[in-house]
């Protein structure tokens, strides 16, 4: 015998990608219970508990697929990479990987939003297309969460020249 909890959706101000949606009622804290299993020592193994995954484990997974398509050269706002570029100097700091990744995650689904800074020269839809397949067959693949939408915004193209002057400011300061 296999028992099912479903948990009602409950409409609540949305503040991500994917506006205006539903939020279940069985998403608290940034944790989403996908997997509702069943009570019991008479239950199989496997269904015996429940899955939940929290929402920064989505930006993780939705970031490291962003980062690897050829053509994107960063990912995130002016801000954010500059506040970046100074955290990965720090001893000690980790890159952030869910920079430029924001998600709205479901019970059963996702909504995943994305701030891109590309090389010049790509052609900025093929990356945004490849960017949006590597996403969803990432987020779907690791959570089992259906992913409704990958939207894309280019905030910048990194030209060649800006690699030049960063190298000549270094060698500046002593």
């Amino acid at each position: 015998m296999t028992t099912t909890q479903t948990a009602a959706a409950v409409p609540t101000p949305s503040t991500g990608p994917g506006a205006g949606g539903q939020k279940p009622s069985g998403t608290v804290g940034g944790t989403t219970t996908v997997g509702h299993g069943a009570i019991g020592a008479s239950e199989p193994a496997a269904t015996r508990g429940r899955t939940s995954i929290a929402d920064t484990v989505v930006v993780k997974i939705a970031g490291m697929a962003a980062r690897e398509i050829p053509g994107v050269y960063d990912m995130g706002g002016g801000l954010s990479r500059t506040l970046g570029a100074v955290r990965d100097r720090v001893p000690g700091g980790r890159p952030n990987v869910g920079r430029g990744v924001k998600v709205e995650v479901g019970e059963r689904q996702t909504a995943i939003d994305l701030d891109l800074v590309v090389e010049y020269g790509v052609a900025i839809t093929d990356v945004a297309r490849d960017v949006r397949e590597n996403v969803i067959a990432a987020v779907e693949r690791t959570t089992g969460l259906e992913v409704v939408e990958v939207n894309v915004t280019v905030n910048d193209v990194h030209l060649p020249e800006d690699d030049d002057e960063a190298a000549v400011a270094e060698t500046r300061v002593a």
